[in-house]
């Protein structure tokens, strides 16, 4: 029996993507002698690729320390998380810092830059770190690089040490440090929190662009809620839990391209 070309595109077309980042049930307890801390209950979620996510929360909701299981930096106490195919909750501290290596990249708050090199160096040490233990070594990606300084206005600053930037020009740096392993997963952990309102806007403005442009999966973790509004969605947490979530309302345009989902798709707490 022939099959039509057209209905079996629209079938494939419609077929739900496989989610990048898959959280059941994980949950975090922190132990200091007979004392027991729990920062994350039974934290059920998914994450499609190529989606911009914002996790907002006040200090003490769990956001960091869902921001450190994601990134395969610690392990739950309970659960499981899947990371791109690989059950993180099952591997050992070896297995995530090799997976972690290849597959995601930082940003961070205070943007870590090393204060001897410049910012070349500082771009290319994270593609050396990538490599460490890799049974292949990849090459340097120059054109990526290009594209990179170019996206974010930084190809003049390139020989120069973190203390002759800005901090707008040092966290730009970050993200390309950040992007240039071509990572599966971004985290930033409140990449605007050290910044002015213009450097503020203007980060906001290059995550959406090299998400869109680039395609990797982005979340972020604020207590913003205008920072979080880039997003195209948002997951609001208070007291370890998942309690609410929006649709962003995109402020610098669409995050991904992917058409926004409904409740229970593409991002769902369950």
């Amino acid at each position: 029996m022939a099959t039509n070309p057209s209905s079996t595109s629209t079938a494939a077309s419609n077929t739900p993507a496989t989610p990048i980042i898959i959280a059941e049930k994980i949950g975090k307890t922190y132990r200091t002698g007979k004392l027991e801390v729990p920062a994350l209950r039974e934290v059920s979620f998914a994450v499609n690729p190529g989606e911009f996510v914002a996790i907002v929360g006040p200090s003490g909701s769990g956001k960091s320390t869902l921001f450190y299981l994601l990134g395969g930096l610690t392990s739950p106490t309970s659960g499981s998380l899947t990371i791109d195919g690989a059950d993180f909750s099952r591997l050992s501290d070896l297995e995530r810092t090799r997976l972690r290596r290849a597959k995601i990249g930082f940003i961070f708050q205070r943007f870590n830059l090393l204060p001897t090199l410049s910012a070349m160096g500082n771009i290319e040490i994270a593609h050396d770190i990538a490599n460490l233990g890799a049974k292949e070594r990849s090459a340097f990606d120059r054109d990526l690089l290009t594209k990179l300084t170019d996206l974010l206005n930084i190809s003049e600053r390139l020989d120069h040490r973190p203390n002759e930037l800005s901090g707008g020009e040092q966290q730009r740096v970050a993200i390309a440090r950040a992007l240039i392993t071509r990572p599966s997963i971004v985290l930033a952990d409140e990449p605007t929190g050290n910044l002015d309102t213009k450097n503020s806007d203007a980060v906001l403005k290059m995550l959406v662009r090299s998400n869109r442009e680039l395609g990797q999966t982005t979340l972020m973790i604020t207590h913003n809620p205008e920072a979080a509004a880039i997003a195209g969605r948002i997951l609001h947490m208070r007291d370890g839990e998942i309690v609410r979530i929006e649709t962003g309302a995109g402020r610098f345009g669409s995050a991904t391209g992917v058409p926004q989902a409904t409740a229970g798709e593409g991002i769902s707490a369950v």
